[in-house]
């Protein structure tokens, strides 16, 4: 599948089966996302490529919090957790992780892989649960959470949903 058409078809995934994914599709996925451009190729941008079931229903449980308006699983029966993270010390770093997490969704698409951008990473580790996840993996710095990019096989074949009009105003 060509870039454009990926991106005209991608569309975000919300039930999963529970089968894994094949590391060699995530690696793939992953070198997709590391090669997002930065700021000034500051490259700010990690991801925890999340794939043991019990480090994953921790993050699910931390990101859904007490707000019960957060499904008891906010992502949706995933198998994979791709968070990234950004280094706040890189002026960046806001926009920078944005674009990891598109690359992630785009590549997992081309690959025939479901995918969606789960929000909260920032509030998952801003928590001491969180916080710990990080020390234990020996991270140093000042790292915010981006986004959480869910990708496993679909369960359901979701509805495109059409594109707003008058969203593009030429100056000629």
């Amino acid at each position: 599948m060509d870039a454009i058409q990926c991106m005209l078809t991608r569309k975000s995934v919300k039930k999963y089966k529970p089968d894994m994914v094949p590391k060699e599709l995530l690696e793939q996925i992953i070198e997709a996302g590391l090669n997002a451009p930065s700021g000034l190729n500051k490259q700010s941008p990690i991801i925890l490529a999340v794939t043991d079931r019990q480090v994953r229903d921790e993050l699910s449980k931390l990101n859904a919090g007490k707000d019960p308006f957060f499904r008891s699983d906010p992502f949706y029966g995933a198998p994979v957790v791709l968070v990234v993270l950004a280094d706040k010390s890189v002026p960046t770093y806001l926009y920078d992780g944005p674009l990891v997490m598109e690359n992630l969704q785009l590549a997992a698409h081309a690959l025939g892989l479901g995918a969606c951008w789960i929000h909260r990473a920032k509030e998952t580790f801003e928590q001491p649960e969180g916080k710990a996840i990080l020390e234990k993996l020996g991270l140093q710095g000042e790292y915010e959470g981006i986004g959480n990019c869910i990708v496993g096989y679909a369960d359901i074949d979701p509805e495109k949903k059409p594109r707003k009009e008058n969203r593009v105003f030429w100056i000629e």
